[in-house]
């Protein structure tokens, strides 16, 4: 329960109770006996309303609610217990009057009055993508029998704009077509590793927890190569932020793995009539 909700209760219990004297000026006790039954009534009426399962009603549900609850016990009280005073002092009334008309006041400023806007929320970084050119973006592939060129080859990694935080690390992706040249062999890929060197001749480790590179033929029937036929793969693996350091990286090495076989085509000839021929 907020305290706005609370202060709702009390102001209109005070209200009904400052009203009471003047609405019905007759029977009463004063103006502390109107109030504090008005009080009573208000925020028991409040309280049996967020009970019974209206815990989300807007202010001015909740503000007619209170009303209600306060007048309940007055007019009980005038109808029950009555008392046989001919009235009140001036003073009583004098106090009735102001009071409510800064109750009034409050009141209405509560239930028509501004509603205050939330806070600005902190504004999203922006992420971005950013990209390093690998040249030359294309190279010729020959390992053996096995031949074929890796293509659109970069490097990119997200980046949060204006901080330049890396998000998430650089990856390099390609595109990487391989071949078998043989023409009397069957080509079964088993992995391709992938190895960074620099311009010692020495590979590039990748940070703790990243993966090594490698190129997998997992899909069945890509990893199978007939004389002449290609296959086709994409590269998308962990690149190294070593690497990207300005005449780090020498060159890219890729060592392919493969099993050849004799790949053999024979002639069966069927010897057949039709039709009783």
């Amino acid at each position: 329960m907020s305290f706005v909700i609370f202060a709702t209760w009390v102001l209109v219990g005070l209200l009904a109770g400052l009203l009471a004297g003047l609405v019905m000026k007759r029977g009463g006790y004063g103006l502390k006996r109107d109030i504090t039954l008005a009080l009573v009534g208000s925020i028991g009426g409040s309280v049996l309303l967020r009970t019974v399962g209206f815990p989300g009603a807007g202010i001015v549900a909740v503000a007619v609610v209170a009303f209600i609850g306060a007048a309940i016990p007055i007019v009980a009280q005038r109808k029950i217990w009555p008392t046989e005073s001919a009235g009140e002092e001036k003073a009583d009334m004098w106090w009735r009057w102001g009071l409510g008309a800064a109750l009034v006041a409050v009141v209405a400023w509560m239930i028509l009055g501004p509603t205050p806007q939330p806070a600005a929320t902190a504004t999203a970084a922006v992420i971005e993508d950013k990209t390093y050119t690998v040249t030359p973006a294309a190279m010729k592939v020959k390992a053996g029998i096995v031949t074929g060129e890796v293509t659109e080859m970069k490097v990119t990694e997200r980046v949060e704009q204006g901080s330049g935080r890396v998000v998430s690390a650089a990856k390099l992706t390609a595109k990487v077509v391989l071949k078998n040249s043989s023409a009397n062999q069957t080509v079964r890929l088993v992995a391709g590793t992938i190895k960074y060197i620099d311009v010692q001749g020495q590979p590039i480790k990748l940070e703790e927890s990243r993966t090594e590179p490698t190129l997998k033929f997992a899909t069945y029937g890509s990893d199978r190569l007939d004389p002449g036929q290609e296959a086709t793969q994409s590269l998308d693996v962990d690149f190294p932020a070593e690497a990207l350091k300005a005449k780090k990286l020498k060159e890219i090495r890729l060592d392919l793995a493969y099993i050849p076989s004799p790949y053999l085509e024979e002639t069966v000839h069927f010897i057949v009539s039709v039709g009783g021929q």
